[in-house]
C-alpha cells in the first residue's frame, strides 16, 4: 500500500468523525510518513511503521470527545426549510422524550454498574469498621473480666481483618474492570454514531 492509498483508506474510515478532527489526523499521518521517507524508508515501510488503519481509527475515536461526535452527527448539512422546522417543532414531544429516555438509559446503565463497585467498597469499609469495633469492644470486655465474650469479639475482629484484605483486592480488581468496561461502552457508543454517519 502506498501513501495515497493509505491516506484514502484512513479518510474513508474516519469519515464519521468531525471534519476538523479528520483533517488534523490526515495531515499528522501524512507528515509522519513523509518524515520516515526522508529518513530513508520506502513508502511501504513508512506506512507499516505507522501502523494499521484500524488501530489508528480506534485510537482516534477513543480520543475524540463524545460530544464532538454527537454534535457532528446532528448538525444539519443544509439550511432547513420552513416545513421541516415546523415538523421538528410539532414532533418535539415525541423525539425529545425519546432522546431524554435514551440519555437516562445510558446514565442508569453506568450508575448501576458503578453502584456495584461502590457497594463492594462499602462492604470492605464495613469489614474494617467491624474489625476495629471487635478489637476495641473485645479488649474492653477482657478488661472488665468478661474473658470469653472478649476473646470471641477479638477473634471476630481478626476474621474481619482477614476478610477485609481479600475484599480490598476484590474491590481493586472490580474497580479496574469496571473502568475498562466503562471505557469500552463509551467507545462502543462513539462507534455507533460514527458508523451511522458513514452509512448515511
Amino acid at each position: 500500500m502506498n501513501k495515497a492509498e493509505f491516506i484514502q483508506k484512513l479518510r474513508k474510515e474516519l469519515s464519521g468523525l468531525p471534519i476538523g478532527e479528520v483533517e488534523e489526523r490526515i495531515s499528522f499521518y501524512e507528515e509522519m510518513i513523509d518524515d520516515r521517507v526522508e529518513e530513508g524508508l520506502s513508502e511501504e515501510e513508512a506506512i507499516e511503521a505507522v501502523g494499521p488503519v484500524n488501530t489508528i481509527v480506534i485510537q482516534t475515536i477513543a480520543e475524540t470527545p463524545l460530544t464532538k461526535i454527537v454534535s457532528e452527527r446532528v448538525r444539519p448539512k443544509r439550511k432547513m426549510k420552513g416545513w421541516e422546522i415546523a415538523l421538528l417543532v410539532l414532533g418535539s414531544p415525541l423525539w425529545l422524550s425519546l432522546l431524554i429516555a435514551l440519555y437516562a438509559l445510558i446514565f442508569s446503565l453506568f450508575a448501576v454498574l458503578w453502584s456495584l463497585v461502590i457497594t463492594l467498597w462499602a462492604v470492605f469499609i464495613s469489614f474494617i469498621g467491624g474489625a476495629i469495633a471487635g478489637f476495641g469492644s473485645g479488649a474492653l470486655l477482657c478488661i472488665q473480666g468478661h474473658i470469653i465474650p472478649g476473646v470471641a469479639l477479638i477473634s471476630a475482629g481478626c476474621v474481619l481483618v482477614g476478610l477485609s484484605i481479600y475484599m480490598y483486592y476484590a474491590c481493586k480488581a472490580a474497580t479496574k474492570g469496571m473502568a475498562k468496561l466503562s471505557a469500552k461502552l463509551v467507545l462502543g457508543i462513539k462507534h455507533m454514531f460514527v458508523k451511522k454517519k458513514e452509512e448515511s
